[in-house]
């Protein structure tokens, strides 16, 4: 029966720790884990005493980056250290050296990955308690938003940085773009693109002093973890402009008749669609799909929205300002809005799905 002390790898990134980090891996150590793999991401000299003493433990190998490339980075080799060096080990459990993450519930999220080894676990903090600083409170807030609306992804801690991930996954998520903390958000982008489950483990909120600790920075980590997510609604967006375009300068060469909209509509989107599958395939999905599969999959969903946007158009140019090109357009831009969310999730969901 697999055993979580011996089976399981606890992978520590740090930078520049203190006394927390090496009350941390004591306290592993002292719980029973064999297999403690530490990054030291580029520390000062003077910081370099905490991995001295962390190596002296039992179960514990410190890797050594001469300079410092990031978390994300440090979680890589990590990864590819344990790959190679590693065949006992069902996978990985990730944490943070500052002491936010207690050694119950790292053996929590250890024996939950072990008793469902096809999925990554997810430690959650409750963010609504009161010691959470408003900092960490909104960002996660605003970032969980983006990743339901934008990925269609439900999670209650999009920072957390505990996460047990069983071994079959670890290759992968080496490939994975971003060295430093943008690299855990993409993680969670890749899962939901290759249908790598998860489950969440609810773990204790813990902010000493504020949260000093950390080496998040809010406004420009953030920039960086929101940067791929954004590309997701930019392709939709010049596909939009490619499409309002070639409308109105249709309205304006076509002749009037009741199928006027509809022409117009139909020959725009033909332009604009093939533009935005190529966009959605390559840039925004990644799909490794075949070429022919993903457009017909596109057009069996393109086609019926071209009609119903055409449909919805027509209806309510004849109501409001009939023969108008300009409100002809603003309502085509208020339809076709809300039909892109309905479209974004399809095509997310089924047709650039990726089944690797």
């Amino acid at each position: 029966m697999a055993d979580y002390r011996t089976d399981i790898t606890v992978v520590l990134p740090s930078l520049n720790p203190d006394e927390k980090f090496l009350r941390v891996v004591t306290e592993l150590a002292d719980a029973g884990f064999t297999d403690i793999l530490i990054v030291n991401d580029g520390s000062d000299p003077d910081r370099l005493v905490w991995f001295e003493k962390a190596a002296a433990l039992p179960g514990c190998t410190v890797l050594t980056h001469t300079v410092n490339r990031g978390k994300g980075r440090a979680l890589k080799t990590a990864f590819e250290y344990l790959l190679a060096h590693r065949p006992h080990s069902r996978g990985a459990v990730t944490i943070d050296g500052d002491g936010q993450h207690r050694t119950k519930d790292i053996i929590a999220c250890a024996r939950t990955m072990l008793e469902h080894p096809d999925q990554v676990i997810l430690g959650c903090r409750d963010f609504n308690a009161p010691q959470v600083p408003p900092k960490s409170r909104s960002g996660n807030k605003f970032t969980s938003a983006l990743f339901r609306i934008g990925c269609g992804i439900r999670l209650s801690d999009t920072q957390t940085g505990l996460r047990a991930i069983p071994r079959q996954y670890l290759a992968g998520f080496c490939q994975v773009k971003g060295e430093r903390f943008e690299y855990e958000t993409n993680m969670l982008l890749t899962m939901k693109r290759l249908g790598i489950g998860f489950l969440e483990v609810p773990i204790e909120t813990v902010y000493d002093g504020q949260n000093e600790g950390t080496h998040f920075r809010p406004i420009v980590d953030s920039l960086k973890i929101l940067k791929l997510i954004f590309v997701f609604m930019a392709s939709s967006l010049s596909a939009t402009a490619v499409d309002l375009a070639m409308f109105y300068v249709l309205l304006t060469v076509l002749p009037r008749s009741p199928y006027q909209i509809l022409w117009a509509t139909v020959l725009a989107r033909a332009v604009s669609s093939f533009w935005n599958f190529n966009m959605n395939r390559k840039v925004v999905f990644g799909s490794g799909g075949r070429y022919g599969k993903n457009l017909f999959r596109y057009y069996a969903l393109a086609v019926p929205q071209m009609l119903v946007s055409a449909l919805l158009v027509s209806l309510l140019d004849r109501f409001i300002a009939p023969g108008s090109k300009i409100i002809a357009t603003l309502l085509k831009v208020v339809v076709d809005t809300c039909l892109f969310f309905i479209s974004f999730t399809i095509q997310r969901e089924w047709v650039f799905k990726d089944h690797r």
